[in-house]
């Protein structure tokens, strides 16, 4: 500790949804005079805002952000192109200042910035084919089937209810002839900068408690309505989201209201599950609760001369 650094210093602050990982995101900026880079995979669609808890546009002006509201659903996106992206941004960034911020909670786009994913293979137009027939004959369950026989370690890990994500997992391990997990950490890139990992968590209880009141809020400030907007728009890949897919079931007659929120709820703290148990098996990350926010500045002045 102590060591001065030859390198700028990316500061990557994760944990699941709902931790409070935005309110101390804004505290490191001013501290380290750093702007924040988003790696959350939804607040980067300028449609969407309630139901994806986006900055407001206080804190938007307060700290400068990027990739937060900045491709439209209509866009194709992935990680692989938000590496790409992300990478040039933060070269420029640390032209101006040596500490930068990566906030979020997506899984894949932290490793896309963290690691990188040049060893993933595409897979063939067979193998597509192979995967969209199983999924239209068995649905998302015939491939997470599928997943768990091919990457056991992907089936724990993975959203189940985001089908782009299952599918890809399924075509790379068939693609591939291993399980995809075990691409994900064959090679790491080397990067132009030193990374320091803060994950944020609560008690159990705690987390899944202000996970629950923050959906009620999220339907008070109209949640409701920001998804009827989007209805029409439905099939699309960026709306295949917590939020917004339980409220589409209701729209279209298959759930009624209650339940629909009380799952949206319930798919939240599922995610926040999936989201701990991938981030906990990262020896890297140094954990804090959301509360401890002189400790977390005190370990980066020690471990970061700036």
């Amino acid at each position: 500790m102590g060591k001065p650094f030859n390198k700028p210093t990316l500061i990557v602050l994760l944990g699941p949804t709902g931790v409070g990982k935005t309110d101390l995101s804004l505290s490191l900026a001013h501290h380290f005079g750093a702007s924040v880079v988003s790696s959350d995979s939804r607040q980067i669609y300028k449609e969407l805002h309630i139901g994806v808890a986006a900055p407001s546009e206080s804190q938007l002006r307060d700290v400068p952000h990027y990739f937060i509201k900045s491709h439209s659903i209509f866009d194709y996106y992935s990680a692989g192109r938000y590496e790409l992206d992300v990478l040039p941004c933060l070269e420029r960034l640390f032209r101006s200042s040596p500490v930068q911020l990566l906030v979020g909670g997506s899984m894949l786009y932290i490793d896309a910035v963290c690691k990188g994913f040049d060893d993933i293979p595409h897979a063939s137009p067979e193998v597509r084919a192979w995967s969209r027939s199983v999924l239209q004959s068995q649905g998302i369950d015939g491939l997470l089937l599928l997943l768990r026989e091919l990457d056991p370690q992907s089936y724990e890990r993975i959203d189940r209810m985001n089908t782009q994500r299952v599918l890809h997992a399924v075509e790379v391990s068939r693609q591939a002839g291993i399980p995809y997990s075990r691409l994900l950490g064959k090679k790491r890139n080397e990067r132009p900068f030193n990374i320091i990992k803060i994950g944020l968590n609560l008690p159990r209880e705690v987390l899944y408690d202000r996970i629950n009141r923050r959906v009620d809020q999220m339907m008070d400030e109209g949640l409701e309505h920001e998804a009827r907007t989007l209805y029409p728009h439905r099939q699309l890949n960026a709306l295949n989201t917590v939020g917004y897919k339980e409220l589409f079931l209701y729209f279209s007659g298959e759930w009624t209201f209650d339940y629909a929120v009380t799952r949206i709820k319930q798919d939240t703290r599922r995610y926040a599950k999936r989201q701990l148990t991938w981030f906990n098996a990262d020896p890297e990350v140094r954990w804090f609760s959301p509360e401890d926010e002189n400790d977390v500045v005190t370990f980066l002045d020690e471990v970061i001369v700036h």
